[in-house]
């Protein structure tokens, strides 16, 4: 590519970019107001898919690490002081939530009583654990999904707010026509003009707010699904605690659980 041939590119892209910023400049207060709007809607849209992505990329982070501790670690209580470490995974609370759950119910179903738990205070027991974790894993899942309906309306009504830019700079055009009496170029470039770039700048906001929706909706659900399994695998943790549970002469306390 010789010198010439480059400088005419830049020369040329140079003034396409001028050209873009006066049309801009130039354009009706509706445009201005249309862009502006668009402009908005993609930083805020850009904003959550930064802030959702890197919080999904900690969270499955620190997931990895907890359970990795989770299998190496046999008493519950021990990995529970340690729990602090995965701050961003949303399963720490879960198991704390249930660790609690699991510590209350068992001492306010055995306190005092010999024996090994019967089946109605095994089953009430599990009950009130379950039911914590559902609860807590609810709540984690909500989580999950924070911010992410900014990108579904992003997506879904950027195109049409383009589209009314597309309209007002159609009707600027024939209105162009209306008052030179003549269909020349001069006539109706400058609505069309407009008409095209809020088309553009519609499109411009919606595709990676779109894009960006179903990445970070896949990796949600993704880890939606992580929690339901580990809600299922700590219930039966929990079974196997009430099960090993052996009830000595004085009343239980949580802090003596073999836990």
């Amino acid at each position: 590519m010789t010198d010439e041939v480059v400088a005419e590119i830049a020369t040329t892209s140079g003034a396409f970019s001028t050209d873009i910023f006066r049309l801009i400049a130039d354009s009706g207060f509706v445009v201005k107001g249309v862009l502006l709007l668009l402009l908005a809607f993609s930083v805020l849209s850009w904003a959550v898919i930064i802030e959702r992505y890197r919080s999904l990329r900690r969270a499955e982070k620190d997931s990895d690490a907890f359970m990795l501790d989770l299998e190496r670690e046999r008493r519950l209580t021990e990995l529970r002081d340690r729990a602090v470490r995965y701050g961003a995974s949303p399963l720490v609370p879960i198991f704390v939530a249930g660790f609690r759950e699991l510590t209350s119910a068992i001492s306010d179903g055995l306190g005092g009583r010999p024996g090994n738990p019967g089946a109605g205070d095994r089953d009430r027991i599990l009950g009130r654990v379950r039911r914590r974790l559902e609860e807590a894993g609810g709540a984690e899942a909500d989580r999950l999904d924070r911010n992410l309906g900014i990108l579904a309306t992003t997506g879904s009504v950027t195109p049409f707010i383009g589209l009314f830019g597309t309209v007002w700079g159609i009707i600027n055009s024939f209105q162009g026509i209306g008052i030179t009496g003549s269909a020349s170029l001069a006539a109706v470039a400058p609505g069309i003009s407009e008409a095209l770039v809020a088309t553009a700048a519609g499109l411009a906001a919606a595709i990676p707010a779109v894009i960006g929706y179903n990445l970070l909706l896949g990796r949600a659900r993704r880890m939606g699904s992580r929690i339901d399994r580990f809600v299922t695998a700590f219930a039966s943790m929990a079974e196997a605690q009430i099960d090993s549970v052996r009830a000595p002469t004085t009343p239980i306390e949580a802090g003596k659980l073999r836990l």
